[in-house]
């Protein structure tokens, strides 16, 4: 029987480390904010950001693309499908796939597209290849990227946003082969009723094309956050149960890396221990669509992640719609 499995991930973050204090400073001198409890409920210590005019979503791209690749020995000569996923894309025309296709010398009859599920992003994208794969006879293999600049667009206003985002890309090259592994099953639940609580642009292109002005920064309002977990709760034992399987049969839970404070809720909803759990928004920052398989590369890189393990995602993008992905690595 094919499968689909995840052959192998790779990770391309800037150099430049910012620390939380820096965020903690600058809103007391210049908001009159404490905003460290806050901090605190994020998981935030430090952040990789992108510090110079060379680097945004393509090139973090290129890059961990080009990792992903010779970690699986594989040209771009051979893969069939790039998907690039990206809620800040440096382009709009043409696709920033394309520029992953030409920096990796891909050949002429490989599927190229970008997506855009907000922070789902990735996750969806990945579901999304790994059902392809299954479905298409004529296509072996896929490469899929979720690259942010996420710091670029964070309103220095707001804090949920200037002192929480990271920027960095994850790649992963899927595969088929005829092992008992790879892509399980995927579930999805999404409310429309929140689609104006994150908003960019906030009055969307045509306003501010029209008008010639600078389209500014995230407009995210406040709301819970926490509003979407019953909901994860339900549709994380939902696809369990459709699976046979229990929460304790997962070995490793790749959150959102959004807030500690969800993963902590979804944590002590199913009694999930410490080790399961692979966090790395302390050392990041919020990554956005990336995030889920930035903690996989990290909880392998560690070694809490082996072949043949069960890894649970799960992460939310704006609007708002998420995923919960079974995956056998």
């Amino acid at each position: 029987m094919t499968h689909v499995q995840i052959k192998e991930v790779e990770v391309y973050h800037p150099n430049h480390v910012v620390n939380s204090q820096k965020y903690i400073d600058y809103f007391k001198e210049n908001k009159g904010k404490d905003i460290s409890n806050l901090l605190e409920t994020l998981g935030r210590k430090n952040y990789y950001q992108i510090n110079n005019s060379e680097e945004n979503s393509i090139t973090m791209a290129i890059d961990a693309s080009k990792r992903v690749l010779e970690k699986a020995g594989v040209e771009g000569k051979d893969v069939d499908m790039i998907i690039f996923s990206s809620q800040v894309p440096e382009l709009t025309f043409p696709t920033n796939a394309i520029f992953v296709h030409e920096a990796i010398q891909g050949k002429k009859d490989c599927i190229v597209y970008d997506s855009n599920a907000n922070c789902a992003g990735m996750t969806i994208a990945v579901e999304q290849a790994s059902r392809y794969l299954l479905s298409n006879p004529h296509i072996t293999n896929a490469l899929v990227v979720g690259s942010d600049y996420l710091s670029l667009v964070a309103n220095p206003d707001e804090e949920i946003t200037y002192a929480s985002f990271g920027d960095a890309a994850a790649a992963v090259f899927l595969e088929k082969t005829e092992e008992d592994t790879g892509f399980i099953d995927a579930i999805y639940e999404t409310d429309s009723s929140f689609k104006e609580n994150i908003l960019y642009p906030d009055q969307g292109f045509s306003k501010y094309v029209l008008n010639k002005e600078f389209p500014g920064y995230i407009r995210w309002l406040p709301f819970d956050g926490a509003v979407s977990l019953p909901y994860a709760y339900e549709k994380i034992e939902k696809l369990l149960h459709r699976n046979n399987l229990q929460i304790e049969d997962v070995d490793a839970f790749c959150f959102s890396q959004f807030a500690l404070s969800n993963i902590k809720n979804l944590q002590e909803r199913f009694n999930i221990p410490d080790e399961k759990i692979i966090y790395i928004g302390d050392q990041y920052g919020y990554t956005g669509t990336s995030s889920p398989f930035v903690s996989l590369y990290e909880g392998i890189q560690s070694n809490r992640i082996k072949r043949g393990d069960i890894v649970l995602f799960w992460t939310i993008g704006g609007g708002h719609e998420f995923i919960a992905m079974l995956y056998k690595y």
